[in-house]
């Protein structure tokens, strides 16, 4: 894989190398991809699923790990 080297200015000095994109760009794929309603058997289990995801997002008593823990 050959790496983008580019020239930019920097403050202080006249022109720094940089190292541009390092990924290889794509999309995932696979056949199951997107399908967690056939992951899970029972109808019990897709209603868990969903009240476990609304709990971290939306609960006050549950701290996702995007929230805090003591609120601003």
């Amino acid at each position: 894989m050959e790496y983008e080297i580019e020239e930019k200015s920097a403050p202080g000095r006249e022109k720094v190398e940089v190292l541009g994109a390092t990924y290889e760009a794509g999309k995932p794929d696979g056949e199951g991809l997107g399908r967690w309603r056939q992951k899970l058997s029972s109808r019990e289990e897709k209603l868990k699923y969903l009240r476990a995801g609304e709990r971290y997002w939306y609960g006050k008593d549950w701290y996702g790990s995007e929230k805090r823990k003591n609120p601003a």
